[in-house]
């Protein structure tokens, strides 16, 4: 009998539907205790600053709000993906591949790896499998 009356795969499912639970329907003024003193990305090479000292008038910072929980709510549910890869130990990468047809994207593959993968490696297999996508699809390799 094993120690426990759930399996592996019950865990992951779970955490899985939690998770995709708390980006489904996100709260919208933790969306702005979020954001008040995060720095804005963009602003960072100026010596950065708060999307509060950023938008000092709130009907800009509310817009801002309202977008950011609009693309949060809006996000593609990638919680199987993202429960998976951490159970597995693997971590996103920022290499992608994106894909057009018609100019417009058609698909979109985001790479995991695991920690002490070489740069080199990493490299190399999303450029070949760029290359050969493309070539095998006729589409073009987004830039």
């Amino acid at each position: 009998m094993p120690d426990q009356p759930y399996t592996d795969d019950d865990l992951r499912t779970e955490a899985a539907c939690q998770h995709a639970e708390l980006t489904t329907n996100p709260d919208f003024m933790g969306v702005s205790e979020g954001m008040d003193d995060d720095l804005v990305v963009s602003t960072e090479p100026t010596g950065g600053r708060t999307w509060s000292e950023l938008l000092p008038d709130p009907d800009k910072y509310n817009a801002a709000q309202r977008q950011i929980h609009d693309l949060i709510a809006g996000a593609a549910d990638i919680s199987d993906w993202a429960v998976n890869l951490g159970a597995d130990g693997l971590v996103p990468d920022e290499h992608q591949l994106g894909f057009n047809a018609g100019g417009r994207p058609i698909v979109r593959i985001h790479f995991a790896f695991a920690p002490g993968l070489p740069n080199g490696i990493r490299d190399g297999l999303v450029v070949g499998i760029g290359e050969a996508v493309a070539a095998e699809m006729g589409v073009d390799l987004q830039e």
